[in-house]
């Protein structure tokens, strides 16, 4: 048998400069159940919330003045809910985890998602920590067992 002979190298230089991609940080949320939801540029903490639900507002559509988060969303569409909002009805299409169903965000705009200039995350649904329950989760039963 003829004797097989490898060689490698391996070169690094600590010279280089750090890309733009190289130093951006992407952030993966979970579930409460464990499974991957969501990848995005920023953290969900840093994004504005929506005053009527308190949900985390992520901007899927460049606007004049400000660009579109980058995130990838694991979710299943459902059907359209009419939701009572102050001065009037809103249709919510909502995405769901696709393990265990439970609801995580929608949109006012019809799938897909993204389609329309914002996708709203609720409150309390994800967590960076795969398999924790994130705190906020349950604050609105807090409050109406006060």
């Amino acid at each position: 048998m003829p004797k097989v002979v490898s060689r490698s190298a391996v070169s690094s230089s600590t010279d280089a400069q750090p890309t733009a991609s190289s130093t951006a940080a992407l952030r993966v949320y979970y579930c409460i159940c464990g499974e991957f939801i969501l990848v995005i540029d920023k953290s969900l903490a840093s994004l504005p919330r929506r005053t009527t639900d308190g949900a985390i507002i992520i901007r899927s559509q460049d606007h004049e003045t400000t660009k579109a988060q980058v995130c990838k969303l694991n979710v299943v569409a459902k059907d359209p809910v009419l939701v009572e909002r102050p001065g009037g009805h809103e249709r919510q299409y909502r995405f769901h985890c696709p393990r265990c169903n439970l609801l995580v965000a929608y949109q006012t705009t019809p799938p897909p998602i993204k389609s329309g200039s914002f996708v709203y995350v609720l409150k309390g649904a994800l967590t960076q920590l795969q398999g924790q329950v994130p705190p906020d989760a349950f604050d609105d039963e807090r409050l109406l067992q006060s």
